[in-house]
């Protein structure tokens, strides 16, 4: 029996996660306390989206959903609170965005939050947050041409990977000589336990809570689960471990490790942890 063993929400793109025993599933990805899965970005001067690839300490800001704010914890950094609510439209402050080939508009968070963010990281930049009037859209060649929205996330709204390939990477590891890995190197949203290594891969749909959710793509790795999220420092990297046997011909050869989903039906249902998933193979 398949279950849904892990579910993580990043409030923050490229920071830190929060764990959750149950979270909501929508149309454009987690959401916990009416807060979405990346629904904020740190940018640069110019508003381009900085990441762990180039800022391995934004590991280390750990996130924390409060009553009314989003408490954001770093090393020798005092904390900082960030309202929940939404600002008003009317008024509040915006930016042109870029996060990697889409341009949106988001609001911009306020001045103590950019040097808060700025003084950590040792580069100018601010902390922006999704706007409502943006849309962003996964690439419609992967999606069958069904429309998914998305917000901050690298390109697709949730990413899922079972437990037993990382079992199977990290016995791979092993074998080599190296230590394990944990499953946050790979920063998904869901782990599901109980189905072979790799069987993600070959998924027409998950259903779970009322949910479906059906992966479009194979996720290609960056240097990112390089990086330990405990320490913010580049570790062992586990591509060259991948590189013999999970390169993807259909993503030109790109070395992949879980599954980009979409939504199909039961937006707003509630998933948990420990709940049963049916899996249905496309085969």
């Amino acid at each position: 029996m398949a279950i849904l063993s892990e579910i993580t929400l990043y409030p923050v793109k490229s920071c830190g996660g929060i764990a959750l025993r149950a979270a909501t599933l929508t149309r454009a990805g987690l959401m916990s306390e009416q807060i979405y899965d990346r629904e904020w970005m740190v940018v640069d001067a110019a508003g381009a989206c900085l990441t762990q690839r180039e800022h391995p300490k934004m590991a280390l800001i750990a996130p924390r959903l409060k009553l009314d704010t989003l408490e954001l914890r770093a090393p020798g950094m005092l904390r900082l609170e960030i309202p929940l609510g939404l600002p008003d439209p009317e008024t509040a402050p915006t930016l042109t965005v870029q996060v990697w080939d889409h341009t949106l508009k988001a609001y911009d968070c306020d001045a103590l939050t950019a040097t808060w963010f700025s003084n950590y990281l040792g580069v100018p930049c601010r902390l922006v947050r999704f706007h409502p009037d943006a849309l962003r859209l996964a690439n419609p060649a992967w999606t069958g041409g069904i429309e998914a929205p998305t917000l901050f996330s690298d390109g697709y709204p949730i990413l899922v990977i079972g437990a037993e390939s990382l079992r199977d990477l990290n016995g791979r590891l092993e074998g080599a000589g190296r230590a394990p890995l944990p499953m946050n190197r790979f920063r998904p949203n869901l782990v599901v336990d109980g189905i072979g290594a790799y069987e993600e891969d070959y998924v027409d749909t998950f259903r779970a809570g009322g949910a479906v959710l059906k992966p479009v793509k194979p996720c290609p790795r960056c240097p990112m689960p390089s990086i330990d999220q405990a320490t913010g420092e580049f570790g062992p990297d586990p591509l060259d471990i991948l590189q013999g046997y999970r390169a993807k011909p259909e993503v030109d050869g790109a070395i992949c490790f879980g599954m980009n989903n979409i939504l199909l039906d039961g937006d707003g249902a509630t998933v948990r942890v420990g709940q049963e998933v049916d899996v249905e193979l496309a085969f």
